[in-house]
C-alpha cells in the first residue's frame, strides 16, 4: 500500500528534522576555553570552577541520600544515578555540551528506575529535586557557551522527554514535567542573555580600542603633516634660497676670486645634499605607511666626504678607517656580481649619523678644534694585522691593548671614535651657545636599535669625545634595552641629563690614533671663511 503523499511528505520533514536535532546536539563548540576564561580578573576565571566544585560536592550526597532513603531505591542504584547526575558537573566547565549529554542520560535512566522503586509514590516523579538542582546549573553552563540553536535544541528534547514520561508517571506521584520545563527554559535564557552581553561588553571595548588607535593615528598623521609642511614652508624655502644665491654668486659678483667662486661651488652643492635629504624626510613625513622614500642612504662609503665638508666649515679633522678582513671579503649575491662584504646596512648608517652629529657639534661648539675620527672592525671577525691590532687601540681612543670583548660566537664589531680637542681660539665665541640636548638623544637611539652601546663625556684639556661600539651584524630582535649608554657634561647639544647612567675615565685628547691605518686622511690646516654644515635631517 502506497502512504499518502502528504504523509511522505510530513515523514521526511521529520526524519530531517531529527537529523538535524541530533547533528546540532552531537556538535559542541569548537572552543575549549573554560567559562569566563576571557575574563581580565583571575577570580573571575577560577569561578566557574568553584561554582562547580560546590554544586558537586552538595549535590552528590544529597542525591544518593535521597534516592536511597526517600525512594527506596537500592542495589547500588542510588549511587550510581548520584554519580552519574552530579560529577558531570565539573566536566561543564570546558565542555557543557557532552556533560547535558552524560547528566540529562543518567536522569532518564532514573526516571525509568524509579518506576520500580517502592517509595516513588506520593514523591516528586521523574524529576527529583535534587537532580533538577543539578540540571538547572548544567543549562546555564550550556546558555553561557554554545548558540542559541543548540539551547533550542536542549530545551526541546526536555519537553519531549517530560511529556513522554508523564503518560507512563505512577500513581499518586507528584508531576514535576512542567516545573523542569519552565525552570530549564528560563535558566537557557538567562545564560543566554548574560553570554550575549559579555559579547557585546567585548565587542564595544574592542571597538573602542581600535577608535583610540585610530584617533592616535590621526593625530599623528595630522602632526606629521604639520611638520612636513612647516619643514617645507621654512627650511626647505631658506635652503633652496642658499643654494641659488651660491650658484649664481659668481656671476652676480664681478672680479670674484677663484677660491671664493669655489666656496660658493661647495656651498651650493652642500645645500642641494640637504635638500636632498629634506625631501626624503618629506616624503617620510607624509606617507601613511612611514615608509617613504626607499632612496639608498649614506654610510660608510660616504664619511670622506662628510670630513671634507667639515674640513671646509673650517675643523681640521683627521680620518681613519680600518675595517680589517672586511676589505677584502667578497661575497656573490642574486646579480652574479661579487661585492665587499661589510657591516649591516643599519649600523653603517648609525656609523655615519653618529659620526656627523658629532662633527656638527665640533662645528658648532669648537670651532676650530683639532678633531680625529676612527672607525675600526673590533672583535673576532677583525682581521690579523691591521685590523686585529688597531681595532683593539682604537676601540676606547687610548691606544692601549685591552681585550675585546666578543660574542660567543667570535662576533665583530664596528667601534666608532670621535675626539676634538678644545677650541684654538678660547676667545671666540661659539657659533651656537645653547642646545636641545636632542643630537645626543638620536645618538643613543640608533645605538640602542642596532644593540650597541655608546660613551660620550668631556675631556681634561676642554676636548670632548664621543665613542660608539656596533655589532657587525645585529642580531634579530635587538632592542638595546641591556646595553650601557654613558653622558657626561658639555655644552650645547651635547648636554643631556641622565640617572643612573655610568660613567667612563675619558682619555687625554693628545693621545695619538693608531699609526696602522688603512686609510686616513690628515688636514693641518682649515681656511680662514668656514661654512657651517648643519647635521643632516634623520633618515627615511
Amino acid at each position: 500500500m502506497t502512504p499518502h503523499p502528504a504523509l511522505a511528505r510530513l515523514g521526511r520533514s521529520v526524519a530531517g528534522g531529527l537529523r538535524a536535532l541530533g547533528t546540532t546536539l552531537a556538535t559542541p563548540t569548537a572552543s575549549r576555553e573554560p567559562l569566563l576564561g576571557h575574563a581580565s580578573a583571575r577570580w573571575v576565571r577560577l569561578l566557574p570552577y568553584g561554582v562547580a566544585f560546590v554544586f558537586t560536592v552538595i549535590l552528590l550526597p544529597t542525591t544518593t541520600q535521597v534516592l536511597s532513603h526517600d525512594y527506596g531505591l537500592g542495589g547500588g542504584w542510588s549511587g550510581v544515578l548520584g554519580v552519574a547526575q552530579t560529577a558531570p558537573l565539573l566536566l561543564a566547565v570546558t565542555r557543557p555540551l557532552p556533560a547535558w549529554w552524560i547528566i540529562f542520560g543518567a536522569d532518564l535512566l532514573g526516571a525509568v528506575v524509579l518506576l520500580t522503586a517502592d517509595g516513588t509514590m506520593g514523591r516528586a516523579w521523574p524529576w527529583p529535586p535534587g537532580m533538577i538542582v543539578g540540571y538547572l546549573v548544567l543549562c546555564l553552563a550550556l546558555a553561557l557557551r554554545e548558540s542559541w540553536r543548540t539551547l533550542l535544541a536542549v530545551w526541546l528534547v526536555t519537553v519531549v522527554s517530560s511529556l513522554t514520561l508523564g503518560f507512563v508517571s505512577p500513581a499518586h506521584s507528584e508531576g514535576t514535567n512542567v516545573l523542569l520545563t519552565v525552570l530549564s527554559g528560563a535558566m537557557l535564557l538567562l545564560g543566554a542573555a548574560l553570554r550575549e552581553r559579555a559579547v557585546a561588553q567585548r565587542r564595544l571595548a574592542e571597538q573602542e580600542t581600535i577608535s583610540e588607535a585610530e584617533r592616535a593615528q590621526r593625530t599623528l598623521l595630522e602632526e606629521r603633516a604639520r611638520i612636513a609642511r612647516e619643514l617645507h614652508d621654512v627650511v626647505a624655502h631658506h635652503m633652496s634660497v642658499i643654494t641659488v644665491q651660491a650658484d649664481s654668486a659668481p656671476y652676480r659678483i664681478p672680479d670674484i676670486p677663484p677660491a671664493a667662486a669655489e666656496e660658493f661651488g661647495t656651498i651650493a652643492a652642500t645645500a642641494r645634499e640637504s635638500l636632498t635629504e629634506m625631501r626624503r624626510l618629506l616624503g617620510v613625513l607624509r606617507s601613511e605607511n612611514a615608509q617613504g622614500e626607499r632612496a639608498p642612504q649614506p654610510g660608510l662609503e660616504r664619511l670622506d666626504q662628510l670630513v671634507e665638508a667639515t674640513v671646509r666649515a673650517g675643523v681640521p679633522a683627521e680620518l681613519h678607517v680600518d675595517l680589517g678582513s672586511a676589505g677584502h671579503e667578497r661575497s656573490v649575491h642574486e646579480s652574479g656580481r661579487a661585492q665587499e662584504a661589510g657591516p649591516a646596512q643599519t649600523v653603517s648608517l648609525s656609523a655615519y649619523r653618529i659620526v656627523q652629529e658629532a662633527l656638527a657639534n665640533v662645528v658648532r661648539h669648537a670651532p676650530g678644534a683639532t678633531t680625529r675620527i676612527s672607525v675600526t672592525r673590533t672583535g673576532g671577525g677583525a682581521g690579523e694585522g691591521t685590523g686585529g691590532e688597531a681595532g683593539k687601540k682604537a676601540a676606547d681612543g687610548r691606544g692601549d691593548e685591552r681585550p675585546v670583548r666578543t660574542g660567543p660566537d667570535g662576533a665583530s664589531f664596528l667601534s666608532v671614535l670621535i675626539v676634538n680637542g678644545p677650541s684654538p681660539e678660547p676667545e671666540q665665541a661659539p657659533l651656537e651657545t645653547s642646545g636641545t640636548g636632542h643630537g645626543l638623544v638620536g645618538m643613543r637611539e640608533r645605538v640602542r636599535l642596532v644593540g650597541g652601546s655608546l660613551d660620550v663625556g668631556p675631556l681634561p684639556d676642554g676636548g670632548f669625545r664621543v665613542a660608539a661600539r656596533l655589532p657587525w651584524h645585529p642580531p634579530a630582535g635587538t632592542s638595546g634595552q641591556e646595553n650601557g649608554v654613558t653622558e657626561d657634561g658639555g655644552n650645547g647639544d651635547r648636554t643631556e641629563p641622565s640617572s643612573g647612567t655610568r660613567k667612563k675615565p675619558v682619555p687625554d685628547a693628545t693621545e695619538e690614533l693608531p699609526a696602522d691605518t688603512t686609510r686616513r686622511k690628515r688636514v693641518p690646516h682649515a681656511p680662514e671663511h668656514t661654512s657651517v654644515e648643519e647635521k643632516d635631517t634623520p633618515e627615511a
